[in-house]
């Protein structure tokens, strides 16, 4: 397997916890907010997620296959981000440490591990994020509402793709897709972001995902 999100799909499907997500009607973006109606620049974008040190937000999940689940996403720059689902979901999935750790709080077994470098969110969890990058975008558009990026890591381009919606005024992520490398899809969309928050480290421990 070549992308977190397969492995990361397959082992949900198996313990009947959470999926994640594909799919979602763009109208929900457009409905989230007053948006501005210009085209970001890669510049502009990357200097925005460089300069997020820290964040909060409520995020839904729509899987292939229909299943809805929410939660709550932290994010701690470079490198660390935490899902935590909401009930009936027990499912952690966690980044840090330079891997993904996927648990499941009523399971007797162990965390799986995965590189952070097999999944897209790589790119945006980097120290220096740099879209302008020699291959590192292979689509940038605007649909009238928002600013859509899609970008790889052009050293690892079998680890998938993200495509990353922004809306501008001041510049906002809103949502993601990331694709792995059978082309299967998972969105996330982002509620109100929270910029700044003093986050403590031990959310982000791969190897201990499940705080007591």
């Amino acid at each position: 397997m070549t992308s977190f999100f397969l492995p990361l799909s397959t082992y949900v499907h198996d313990m009947k916890q959470i999926l994640f997500a594909c799919g979602l009607a763009a109208s929900t973006l457009i409905a989230s907010a007053s948006l501005a109606a210009d085209k970001l620049s890669l510049n502009a974008i990357s200097h925005y997620l460089t300069g997020i040190t820290s964040a909060q937000a409520d995020f839904t999940q729509i899987s292939s296959d229909g299943y809805v689940a929410t939660g709550t996403l932290y994010i701690k720059r470079p490198g660390k981000m935490r899902f935590e689902y909401d009930a009936p979901n027990t499912g952690i999935v966690v980044a840090g440490q330079g891997a993904v750790a996927v648990a499941d709080a009523k399971s007797n077994t162990g965390p799986e591990i995965y590189p952070l470098s097999r999944t897209p969110l790589s790119i945006i969890l980097a120290r220096t994020v740099n879209l302008a990058a020699e291959n590192m975008v292979v689509g940038h558009d605007f649909d009238g509402t928002a600013t859509v990026v899609k970008a790889q890591d052009p050293k690892r381009t079998e680890a998938g793709s993200i495509e990353m919606s922004f809306t501008g005024s001041p510049i906002e992520l809103r949502q993601w897709v990331i694709y792995d490398s059978s082309g299967e899809a998972t969105t996330v969309i982002l509620g109100e972001m929270n910029i700044g928050l003093n986050l403590n480290n031990d959310l982000f421990n791969s190897s201990n995902p499940i705080l007591d």
